[in-house]
């Protein structure tokens, strides 16, 4: 892979204690030869990805943060190296495609009104990562999808407004949100919504990107003619019950930030009150089967 002053795309990679998943996921990025600017930003990892990276990357710009920063903070740190035009945020338990970087860049810059767009995202057993395909969590998109309505009438904008199922999968077309383990954005977007918002320690932030994008009037596309895969929840796994905490506090602060002014005072507390009966359940499941 090339390393020049004026590269066609920087990439950043948030590690933290994933560093087998790590390496296969460049040697994945480094099968391709292009002219890509690839930044490493290890999160304090304990497991040796930093030296891991050093060894066998060299020409690979590494940070080591001396403290978990978390997704949005950690992210910061890496986009603030970035010298290209176009930045593509990338999990490190991804694997890339074939041409699914290459060809993404492309569409991306073929469409000037596009802010940022993500490639088809399947997990191991070849189902879609629905993340990387979501409407923004209203409290009615909320309620459907965590009622089941969702499932049961996938194809019915209605009830499937946080999966947006009911859109055609295999075409490229607009959405509200994509996931933040392959998001790829133009830099001048990135720069106008100050990048990650840091009140997102894990969890939610790619929402609260997206929403921050759509706010600027930037286009956010779904490109589904190339995929990667992703190894989902590989960091977070080791640490359920804290991850469980992380994701409902994003629940909070998104709802907080963007619909609790928008309802009047009852409905608040009834949103805020089915948050915390989800906390509850989902700390139960956890502690369960950890």
């Amino acid at each position: 892979m090339a390393l020049d002053d004026n590269p066609d795309l920087s990439i950043v990679i948030l590690n933290y204690n994933v560093r087998d998943l790590l390496l296969k996921c460049l040697e994945s990025v480094f099968k391709t030869k292009s002219n890509w600017q690839v930044i490493v930003v290890d999160n304090a990892s304990s497991d040796g990805s930093a030296e891991a990276v050093r060894e066998k990357y060299p020409e690979i710009e590494l940070i080591e943060n001396k403290k978990n920063l978390g997704f949005s903070a950690g992210n910061n740190v890496g986009v603030k190296k970035a010298k290209a035009p176009v930045v593509l945020f990338l999990n490190p338990d991804t694997e890339i495609v074939n041409n699914a970087i290459e060809k993404t860049l492309e569409f991306l810059l073929g469409n000037p009104e596009i802010g940022a767009v993500t490639s088809k995202v399947e997990l191991p057993n070849g189902k879609l990562d629905y993340s990387c395909h979501r409407g923004f969590p209203t409290p009615w998109n909320a309620f459907a999808y965590f009622t089941g309505l969702s499932k049961l009438f996938p194809y019915f904008s209605l009830f499937a407004g946080y999966t947006a199922t009911y859109l055609d999968m295999k075409t490229a077309h607009e959405i509200d949100c994509l996931t933040g383990a392959f998001l790829m954005v133009r830099k001048i977007a990135g720069e106008q919504i100050g990048w990650w918002d840091e009140d997102y320690f894990f969890n939610g932030e790619d929402i609260e990107f997206c929403f921050s994008l759509k706010e600027k009037s930037w286009k956010i596309y779904f490109y589904p003619d190339v995929k990667i895969i992703h190894y989902k929840g590989s960091s977070a796994k080791k640490e359920r019950s804290k991850t469980v905490s992380l994701g409902i506090s994003a629940m909070r602060i998104f709802y907080m930030k963007h619909y609790y002014k928008k309802y009047p005072p009852v409905f608040r507390d009834l949103v805020l009150a089915g948050i915390k009966m989800l906390e509850h359940y989902r700390k139960a499941k956890a502690w369960i089967y950890q």
